[in-house]
């Protein structure tokens, strides 16, 4: 039994109230606008998938999940002004290893029941302002001061990918985990397109990409740093420099690759003594065509076919190590109105069979779950596996359409979870040294460290009806009952009365009279 948040002194009050009233073990809720394109940027910092991710890990004392996760979704949507309240059964998610819990990441955390977890994507959600607002207000300096104060919505906006993401775990405070924390942790992933806003040049500076510099750091913090990357990409004489100079300079594995970080600590007097503001640069000495090197594991994912009846669904995974094969746990989820042809799942890799070790599958019930397919699969070294099922589309009832059905329906992407192991030897990171580094980039040891990727969420047209028909069945009908309706009441309500005719005034018989002299007929 995890203990309450007691004080509110840096944790945000809301999250805290709400860890506590519903029983959360773990939270982890992202916002991305954009897709991480892995061969063009390299491996995601920190991977989340297009659109909204919720995914929570319940207490055992929680007597009904189910309730306390759609509470606890709603109350999301109104702190973080998103559209979590649409998450319900039909894209909520039971997975049973692919989402293990990040108390340790790298393998199942003892006495854990996968069914008190809980998993939903929307892939449509789409993040702007009012999602970033409230994610700033629970820092503890907010954006006043810190590094908060480069959060520009204008700019942050203008970019090739924007993520950010709220995460909420605990942790022990000693190596027997008598006593537990709670850790909040905010990750912000920006990529902005230098080379474009910078006239063909690769060179940026904070001022270039945030439009503000670094003034101070947070007043509330024990640690501020910036860390930019220096890595050389080969053993010659270093490309590139950063002005001004470093407080110091660190190396890190991240990933399985060694890296050189250039930190500055906004907390040292010496950094602030020139100018009251720190404008970190980087400039190319030449220019630089060498891209970023492929990840070892990377997805793809699409679908194929023609007609609105049936097509097919491929997933292709990349295995770029020269030597070594690893398992991948890939998860699936599927929409109930695309019904699967499980007998028709195939898994090719050199053109050879590649049977799965492990497999679960959980049929779909129509608006109520959806498809569920996990499967732990081998990579063989240097190898493109591709994964293939075939659907059918269902038709859905005409209420059931979204605004815009010609637009198409979203489908969440894969989930990939892995062991990768490292293309050069490396040690373990030593969490003490390197905290933030052993956080982020957690390894099991120096051969190997823990990836999770998202390939592309997918948008498949269904059977869609003529909604122009509808409205003019509706003009028709309303017109025919409302002329013969009318009509027909008109009869019905309407009185007659029969008027005799009248002989007239004074003035028509001395008319009558005079006509009758002359010769003309009356009137």
């Amino acid at each position: 039994m995890l203990r309450a948040v007691s004080h509110y002194r840096l944790f945000p009050k809301a999250l805290g109230q709400l860890v506590a009233a519903q029983g959360v073990r773990e939270l982890h809720l992202a916002l991305t606008q954009g897709f991480w394109r892995t061969q063009s940027w390299g491996q995601p910092p920190l991977g989340a998938p297009a659109g909204a991710e919720l995914w929570v890990w319940f207490q055992d004392s929680v007597p009904d999940v189910d309730k306390a996760w759609k509470e606890l979704s709603n109350v999301l949507s109104g702190i973080f002004c998103a559209s979590l309240n649409f998450i319900d059964s039909t894209n909520t998610r039971v997975v049973p290893a692919a989402l293990m819990p990040a108390v340790n990441p790298l393998s199942a955390h003892p006495g854990t029941d996968h069914r008190l977890l809980r998993y939903a994507v929307l892939p449509r959600e789409v993040v702007c302002t009012e999602n970033l607002t409230p994610w700033k207000k629970l820092l503890p300096c907010g954006s006043k001061a810190g590094l908060a104060v480069l959060l520009k919505a204008e700019r942050l906006f203008h970019s090739s990918y924007h993520s950010q993401a709220v995460h909420v775990r605990p942790i022990c405070r000693d190596a027997s985990c008598l006593a537990v924390s709670w850790e909040l942790r905010q990750t912000l992933t920006v990529v902005f397109d230098s080379f474009t806003s910078g006239q063909g040049k690769k060179d940026w500076s904070l001022f270039k990409m945030f439009s503000r510099t670094l003034t101070d750091a947070c007043p509330l913090a024990s640690e501020s740093k910036v860390y930019v990357d220096i890595s050389p990409k080969n053993k010659e004489k270093e490309l590139l420099e950063v002005t001004p100079t470093p407080t110091s300079v660190h190396e890190a594995v991240v990933q399985g690759d060694k890296r050189t970080y250039a930190v500055y600590d906004l907390l040292s007097p010496s950094l602030f003594n020139s100018s009251r503001s720190l404008n970190v640069q980087l400039k190319w000495k030449r220019p630089q065509d060498k891209e970023l090197s492929t990840p070892v594991l990377h997805a793809q994912r699409y679908v194929s076919g023609y007609g609105l009846q049936t097509g097919e669904i491929s997933t292709l995974i990349h295995n770029t190590h020269p030597y070594r094969a690893f398992p991948v746990i890939l998860l699936e989820t599927v929409p109930w109105y695309l019904r699967l042809y499980v007998h028709t799942l195939t898994i090719i890799t050199k053109g050879k069979e590649n049977k799965p070790s492990y497999i679960h599958y959980q049929p779909a019930q129509d608006r109520k779950r959806p498809h569920l397919l996990e499967m732990l699969i081998q990579l063989p070294a240097n190898s493109v596996t591709k994964v293939t099922i075939q659907f059918e589309r269902a038709l859905l009832k005409w209420t059931e359409y979204t605004p815009d059905p010609n637009h198409g329906f979203y489908v969440s992407p894969s989930v990939l979870s892995a062991l990768v192991p490292s293309v050069i030897a490396t040690k373990d990171v030593d969490v003490e040294e390197s905290p933030l580094f052993a956080s982020l980039f957690p390894s099991s040891d120096g051969s190997s460290y823990f990836v999770r990727l998202y390939t592309e969420p997918l948008l498949v047209n269904l059977p869609t009806p003529d909604f122009s028909m509808p409205y003019n069945v509706i003009c028709l009908t309303c017109t025919v009952v409302a002329v013969c309706y009318g009509s027909f009441y008109n009869l019905l309500t309407r009185t007659f009365h029969v008027e005799e005719p009248s002989r007239g005034g004074l003035a028509k018989r001395l008319a009558n009279v005079i006509r009758k002299l002359r010769g003309v007929p009356p009137l």
